[in-house]
């Protein structure tokens, strides 16, 4: 929304007053400080300032930075303060310059007669789909403190499990870029080196010495192609990933793969139960929580189970049947849900197996972290040590030779 700045008269006092007003246009603006009671000196909209701020995660704003909000706005709300009042002192000391002009036009939309879940309905870079359905449940109920509190600690649950799973990429990543450095370093710099001095003595070559000596003239010679290809690779990977089959197709995969597939499958389990659990004891139907969950799974597979769940209850059925034709969610899950869904107290039921699986997630990454660092020591010895007795092969012959 523009920011105006302008300059009025006090017609009490006849002093001058200059300030900013947000508003969807310049007459809009003026309206607003006539209404005031205020006559109109100067009306500009405010020159936009360049932002150096750049954004590499496609302009969101940090989870960090909403779950402050969220707390902040749940502790205002319960200590009495009016909603306008609330989300104005929110957009004067919030640090993000994104956030507080978020905040600036959920007031805007308010004042102007809008509901405040529907206000923050038009910034789903800031507010997702299920903070929006969970504030919509608040006011409905008039507990908005109590669910905006729920809000802040479900956010801060989801990033830490999000961290830890993104934690346990990091370590192998970096041990194979290393690795990748340092394999390019020796085939550029040293193995040349190796082969101008065999070259000058004249001597027939050990096959291993003649493979690193070609895999040497591959990357000098054509190492343009080699990016080309790498990029040209990842480019058609995630065009592929883009489509619904090949989501799907790689989504199975990836909950296949040995170690890191368990891992994927425990967190997924972990936001699925926490986040339905959040979003059913907010008051939020099990028909849109199931929705709104099932677009936050981040896997397709797990996706299309939850949706499979939906339909099911949509039809009278239960929801944990079609959870355990999936084949994704472990037999304990599904017969713990069964129970919560019999008992009435589902919502509860899924917060305990929520629980439960961010201890299996810190003993998921535990083991991964176990298993990747000796496999990466291992690899990375047998290439480097390979090229490097490939090298010294014909040296040890020419020795033996001159014995």
């Amino acid at each position: 929304m523009p920011i105006f700045e302008y300059s009025a008269r006090n017609p009490q006092n006849n002093q001058i007053l200059k300030g900013t007003i947000d508003a969807p246009n310049k007459d809009e603006a003026a309206k607003q400080l006539r209404q005031k009671k205020l006559l109109l000196v100067n009306l500009r909209e405010q020159p936009k300032k360049l932002n150096l701020n750049i954004s590499f995660g496609g302009g969101g704003i940090p989870t960090r930075d909403v779950v402050i909000f969220a707390r902040q706005f749940a502790t205002m709300i319960n200590a009495g303060l009016p909603l306008v009042q609330s989300l104005t002192v929110l957009a004067e000391q919030t640090e993000n310059k994104a956030l507080a002009q978020v905040s600036r036009e959920v007031v805007y939309d308010v004042e102007s007669g809008n509901t405040l879940a529907d206000a923050m309905a038009k910034h789903p870079k800031a507010f997702s789909e299920l903070f929006v359905n969970m504030v919509a449940a608040g006011e409905a109920g008039g507990i908005l403190d109590t669910i905006l509190g729920r809000l802040a600690g479900f956010l801060e649950k989801n990033d830490a499990l999000v961290r830890k799973v993104k934690g346990a990429m990091v370590y192998p990543m970096v041990i194979m870029s290393v690795a990748g450095i340092a394999i390019c370093v020796l085939l550029i710099f040293v193995i040349p080196t190796f082969q101008t001095m065999f070259a000058s003595v004249n001597m027939e070559l050990p096959l291993p010495t003649r493979v690193v000596i070609g895999a040497s003239h591959i990357l000098l010679g054509f190492w343009w192609a080699m990016i080309i290809a790498i990029g040209g690779l990842a480019f058609g990977l995630k065009k592929y990933y883009a489509t619904s089959n090949g989501k799907k197709r790689i989504d199975t995969i990836m909950l296949q793969v040995p170690v890191l597939g368990d891992l994927i499958r425990k967190s997924a389990v972990s936001r699925f139960t926490r986040t339905l659990g959040t979003l059913l004891s907010s008051g939020v139907s099990i028909l849109d929580g199931l929705e709104i969950t099932a677009k936050t799974a981040g896997n397709r597979v797990i996706h299309d189970a939850v949706m499979a769940s939906r339909q099911s209850i949509a039809g009278g059925e239960t929801i944990a049947a079609p959870l355990a034709k999936s084949k994704v969610f472990p037999p304990m899950v599904v017969s713990m849900i069964a129970v919560g869904e019999q008992t009435g107290g589902l919502d509860e039921m899924l917060s305990k197996i929520a629980d439960f699986y961010d201890d299996e997630v810190d003993v998921a990454v535990g083991a991964l972290l176990s298993l990747m660092e000796p496999v990466m020591i291992v690899v990375l010895g047998v290439v480097v040590g390979g090229m490097v007795i490939a090298m010294y092969l014909p040296i040890f012959g020419m020795i033996n030779t001159v014995q």
